[in-house]
């Protein structure tokens, strides 16, 4: 049986599109939510309730997770599914501010090596991974965390014409922003953690895909766009499932 998954706002109100207003019954303990009214001719992206499975939970933003069961009818695309009916079965507790810091900390560090590789004695992404890890821990100020992450910003925008692997990785450690896009260079500041996971994951992901990306055309002699198309896919497809290993860890779930 597959698990599905619902992101939501702490209050049980949808975090990613939705009817406003509506707000969903939330389970409590062993007991689960109440099933949502049932809606019928569903639609993807446009009519009913969507959840995703695992593998898709960062492509998504909220700061409360439930597993869910569905009910009625339902569609599945490559990223979701949408039903007619759902209900909240139990909250996961490891999604928790401190966990995805950590978890957004460890995708940054997981591609430092691309940009350390090209810029060994610049030390700002780094400084600004420990200084993420130090403030999920309660051990730094919220200024300290941001003066962190806006000295790996710089260091990302100093490199990213030389270098985009390097430049994303680099941005890696410095996403903490709520409204970062996986392969945007600007975003808004804020250090909310509810996007901050996604932003971080998304921009080492696009570091292995660049950096693939690199080492597939020198393999061909720069001269075969397919061969590094190819790298870039399988490096950027192996960096989201060793994120997705890393997620299982930190929401205590099983593989």
């Amino acid at each position: 049986m597959k698990t599905y998954y619902k992101i939501l706002n702490l209050d049980g109100t949808p975090s990613n599109g939705g009817y406003d207003g509506f707000r969903y019954s939330l389970p409590a303990g062993r007991k689960k939510g109440k099933w949502t009214p049932e809606i019928k001719d569903v639609r993807l992206c446009s009519r009913g309730y969507h959840v995703v499975e695992l593998e898709h939970l960062l492509d998504w933003r909220g700061m409360l997770l439930c597993t869910a069961e569905i009910g009625g009818e339902f569609w599945h695309d490559a990223t979701k599914t949408v039903a007619g009916k759902i209900r909240l079965l139990r909250i996961v507790p490891g999604w928790n501010g401190k966990n995805l810091r950590l978890f957004a900390a460890d995708c940054a560090e997981h591609v430092l090596p691309i940009f350390e590789k090209r810029y060994p004695n610049d030390n700002r992404p780094r400084l600004a991974i420990e200084a993420a890890r130090d403030f999920a821990m309660g051990k730094i100020s919220i200024e300290a965390r941001l003066k962190a992450r806006d000295d790996a910003d710089a260091a990302a925008i100093a490199v990213a014409t030389y270098y985009a692997a390097a430049a994303y990785a680099a941005y890696s450690a410095a996403a903490y922003a709520e409204h970062a896009h996986h392969y945007a260079v600007g975003y808004a500041a804020a250090a909310h953690y509810a996007s901050a996971y996604a932003g971080a994951a998304g921009y080492a992901t696009a570091a292995a895909y660049a950096a693939g990306c690199a080492a597939g055309a020198d393999t061909a002699a720069g001269a075969d766009a397919a061969a590094g198309a190819d790298a870039a896919y399988a490096a950027a497809t192996a960096e989201k499932k060793w994120q997705i290993n890393r997620l299982r860890f930190y929401l205590g779930l099983s593989a």
